[in-house]
């Protein structure tokens, strides 16, 4: 067994007892100088990054951006894997500041929607992402400010200020911002350590093809990593192939990893084993006994599966080193996280009901950006409400399914609305829904039903294009049915749970 990583703040009877006074930044560079951070494959060569050479690359952000923003500001983020973008989020928290991770993959009406809605002063970024926001937002290249100077001070937080705003997809208008304060970081590392069979043993390195521009990737590998002395290799793989990943693997001296479901399925789907591994996590959506097995023959571990999501993360987990997987769950609560299965009422039950976590957890948002009454409609006296159905076995919880219509395809959790308000500004549109279709490999893909206006055309590969364009690679269409007309309530609202039984259907004929 390995020795059960200690987390400040975090009680051995699983309490949190945390400082009045928190700074991520602080928390995530308290390591020695010398100690290796950021293994850096994005180019030709391998270039290690030390914890003292990321320190000089978030002073001299954080001297340029004290010129320029204060404490409370919103900063966004626009940068793939890499040492600059760990850099640009460490420096924003170092002042006080607000940072707002953006997508490399977002098109225009996707940053759009999220830098506006965030007031947004600023954006750090590369000559790419520049090209991406145009004129909706000053953009300022992160590799071109001065690295000379004294180190920056860092700002006096308090653990409920706040420090990241991460926009999460939902089922009706724009995405949500989920406000987090620098507490958030702390409330990660059990579930993290857990997820890893105790992550921070001797040769651990962490990585995840999932981008930092997400939660996953900032929250349940980069930082956490950080903060832990774990090294993090920093790829971006412009397309994730079996072959690709097995190479980086290797180069990386990758110990420990976080696959999306869609990436072990398709290892899996190519026979690709990986060498060397002590961890696998994985979370999303819950894997099969076949999953579990496989991953024990072709990685030599048992693949932990954990739960979570961009309000409320890392509050299950499974532990292979401590404990056997029971398939079809989603692991144990993890210490500092009161989960229980509610009904209607908002009372605990050993029925199926709505997965809840009860406030006081760390990794707890504050609120929804500037939407009091959603933030309020996401409670339940004092259990905030996940969305997700579940049933206790034993003291494992099983996922049974998801109350909302949030589409989870590839790892992506997309929100239908976004795709429907951008198809209906297709001329040729007339109205829209959309809904997650079953699929083997991504869990789901985005299937649109269209109904177009009259004497107007348009063919399916158009409207793709057309989303793609403006929103996000992912989140396009992959399938459009034109149709005569829709399920609609009294009220003219697509009833969404019909299309949703349609698309089964047609799955399965």
């Amino acid at each position: 067994m390995a020795e059960i990583v200690q987390i400040p703040g975090l009680t051995s009877r699983g309490e949190w007892r945390l400082p009045a006074r928190i700074n991520m930044a602080q928390q995530a560079m308290a390591h020695a100088a010398d100690r290796l951070a950021i293994i850096d494959l994005t180019g030709a060569v391998r270039r290690d990054i030390t914890h003292g050479e990321l320190a000089v690359m978030v002073d001299g952000l954080a001297r340029y951006l004290m010129t320029r923003i204060k404490a409370g500001d919103r900063v966004g983020v626009l940068l793939s894997q890499s040492p600059w973008c760990a850099a640009a989020h460490l420096a924003i928290w170092k002042l006080g500041a607000i940072s707002v991770p953006l997508f490399k993959l977002f098109k225009r009406d996707a940053l759009a929607s999220r830098s506006g809605d965030a007031g947004v002063c600023l954006v750090l970024t590369d000559p790419e992402g520049v090209d991406l926001l145009g004129d909706l937002a000053e953009a300022v290249l992160v590799d071109r400010v001065s690295l000379e100077g004294e180190p920056v001070a860092f700002a006096d937080t308090a653990a409920e200020t706040p420090a990241v705003l991460i926009y999460t997809s939902g089922t009706t208008g724009s995405p949500k911002g989920a406000l987090h304060a620098h507490r958030v970081l702390t409330g990660h590392l059990p579930g993290v350590a857990i997820s890893h069979d105790q992550l921070g043993q001797s040769g651990d390195c962490l990585w995840t093809p999932a981008d930092w521009a997400w939660i996953g990737g900032l929250f349940d590998v980069l930082m956490p990593g950080l903060a832990l002395g774990v090294p993090v290799v920093a790829a971006r793989l412009d397309k994730f192939t079996p072959e690709a990943c097995a190479d980086l693997v290797r180069r990386g001296e990758v110990r420990n990893v976080f696959f999306p479901p869609t990436a072990l399925r398709m290892l899996k789907a190519a026979g690709q084993g990986l060498d060397g591994l002590r961890s696998v996590a994985s979370g999303g959506e819950p894997l099969g006994a076949e999953m579990l097995a496989w991953g024990q023959a072709h990685f030599g571990v048992t693949i932990n599966e954990f739960y979570g999501q961009t309000e409320c993360n890392m509050v299950a987990s499974s532990c292979g080193g401590d404990y056997p997987p029971q398939p079809g769950c989603i692991g144990r609560p993890v210490p500092g996280h009161e989960l229980a299965v509610i009904d209607a009422e908002g009372n605990p039950t050993s029925a199926e009901g709505d997965v809840a976590v009860r406030r006081g957890s760390a990794s707890m948002m504050l609120e929804y950006w500037n939407r009091p009454a959603e933030t309020a409609a996401k409670f339940c006296g004092d259990w905030l409400v996940t969305g997700d159905r579940g049933i206790w076995e034993g003291d494992f919880l099983r996922f049974v399914g998801r109350e909302d219509d949030v589409i989870t395809s590839a790892g992506y959790r997309i929100g239908p609305a976004e795709i429907e308000d951008c198809l209906m500004t297709h001329p040729a549109v007339a109205t829209v829904g959309v809904v997650g279709k079953p699929d083997s490999l991504r869990t789901e893909i985005v299937k649109a039903y269209v109904v177009l206006k009259p004497d107007a055309e348009a063919t399916e590969q158009a409207l793709q294009i057309y989303v793609k364009d403006r929103l996000a690679q992912y989140s396009y269409p992959r399938e459009i049915a034109f149709v005569e007309s829709l399920p609609m309530t009294v009220t003219g609202k697509v009833i969404r749970k019909e299309l949703k039984a349609r698309a089964a259907r047609e799955r399965r004929e």
